[in-house]
């Protein structure tokens, strides 16, 4: 039946981790900010959160790292027969993250649940089991933020848990408002599941350009052993094989300039060491310096236990000369926009988001299909020799991205898709 229309005043965000630089966690961010321009109070449910702690509800299994989550995932995936020893195990740990996110809700009392990525990726399965029941028991509305989609990932195809994926990554209930971040996932989510989605962006904001970097900031390559006349490339993602490093490598090698040095800022993700392992030996094979800096690198300024400095990305990016991105596969591109934001020149590999999302903005920076092309490659030596050239470059991309990727065009999906969410009927 139809419902008093009533707006949304307060939005609890759900997810594994609100915490850190990982685009789930940045977009979160946005959003809140974007939100309270809109007056809609954020409030925060996750397994680990660095935000205003009154207004954060901690679940300890709701992290995708706790112990029997990370039992259940290494079980569930892999083999296609479940034991009912894990059958039971999920079913058991769903049950305890409900009642708590009941008494999360019960705390916070908000207008709508807005599932940040877990109802989307099985990184916690028994997380998106959890949220599922609580809107089918409860009836509150929810906005379903899908970054990832279990069918993107080529680790998840075979497992044990095909009924679980089939009912809560993602639900296909009507009464959840689902929301991706590109036009391939929203063609490819109505074609599997058989619902209406619509298309949220990343963005950056482009109307508060950054201030300069300070002399904190000025620090990090003396820090990382880098001279001024160095050229720093900076690599702004995580070390895991669909970012396509190695062509990250095999560029500087090409260049054949000492001075080129390969930054990595990001650990390890969570596909294992052994990548890692191969850049490293791709790396000495090809006689190139590359500093795995992550270790240096984090969400907030501080010190290590052996009293060096800590950076922000948001330290780094200014003192790169170049930024990096030859992923094969990316949800949209945060580093991408990052890059843009603070002024880099970008190499960039035409992955298929960039082509159907963002080179339709009219951005420009430097591309490839797939491998590197001595062309290519004098254009990198251009944009590293060549200040006015570089400059040139990254003033357009700025421009061009400001149109199409600001936290104006966030605020104006997010004011409709809630009046959508509140004028929307219920049976």
């Amino acid at each position: 039946m139809q419902r008093p229309v009533k707006p949304i005043e307060s939005v609890a965000f759900v997810s594994t981790r609100i915490a850190g630089t990982d685009g789930v966690s940045l977009e979160i961010e946005k959003w809140t900010e974007v939100l309270s321009r809109l007056g809609v109070d954020s409030y925060f449910i996750a397994g680990e959160c660095d935000r205003d702690e009154k207004k954060t509800f901690l679940i300890e299994e709701a992290h995708l790292n706790h112990p029997q989550i990370l039992d259940i995932r290494t079980r569930a995936f892999g083999t296609q027969v479940r034991t009912e020893e894990l059958t039971n195990q999920i079913i058991g740990t769903s049950g305890k993250i409900r009642k708590k996110l009941q008494q999360a809700v019960e705390r916070f009392q908000p207008d709508l649940l807005i599932a940040e990525n877990s109802l989307s990726i099985p990184m916690n399965i028994p997380l998106g089991i959890a949220v599922l029941q609580m809107i089918q028991q409860t009836g509150i509305d929810c906005l379903a933020h899908h970054h990832d989609l279990p069918w993107e990932r080529e680790r998840f195809r075979i497992n044990c848990i095909d009924d679980f994926l089939a009912a809560a990554f993602p639900p296909p209930l009507r009464q959840i408002h689902h929301v991706v971040i590109n036009q391939i996932a929203a063609e490819n989510f109505s074609r599997r599941i058989g619902l209406p989605t619509r298309r949220i962006p990343n963005v950056m904001d482009f109307e508060n350009p950054p201030s300069p970097p300070d002399d904190y900031a000025n620090s990090f390559r003396e820090e990382l052993g880098l001279s001024e006349e160095d050229h720093l490339i900076l690599q702004p993602t995580r070390v895991v094989a669909r970012k396509a490093i190695q062509i990250s490598i095999e560029l500087i090698r090409r260049l054949n300039d000492p001075r080129a040095k390969l930054v990595i800022s990001h650990d390890i993700g969570d596909e294992g060491k052994e990548y890692a392992d191969y850049l490293r030996e791709f790396a000495e094979m090809m006689n190139v310096e590359v500093i795995f800096a992550s270790d240096r690198i984090s969400d907030r300024r501080g010190r290590t236990a052996e009293g060096r400095k800590i950076f922000t990305i948001h330290d780094v990016y200014p003192q790169a000369d170049l930024v990096t991105y030859p992923s094969e596969i990316e949800g949209f591109g945060n580093a991408f926009l990052e890059a843009i934001y603070y002024r880099c020149p970008i190499i960039c590999n035409r992955y298929s988001i960039y082509r159907t999302d963002i080179e339709p903005s009219g951005v420009s920076p430097i591309v490839f299909d797939g491998f590197l092309t001595d062309a290519t490659v004098d254009q990198v030596r251009s944009v590293l020799e060549d200040s006015q050239y570089a400059s040139d470059m990254v003033e357009y991309n700025y421009q061009a991205a400001r149109q199409y990727f600001s936290y104006e065009i966030l605020e104006d999906h997010l004011q409709e898709a809630l009046r959508w969410i509140s004028y929307t009927p219920r049976h």
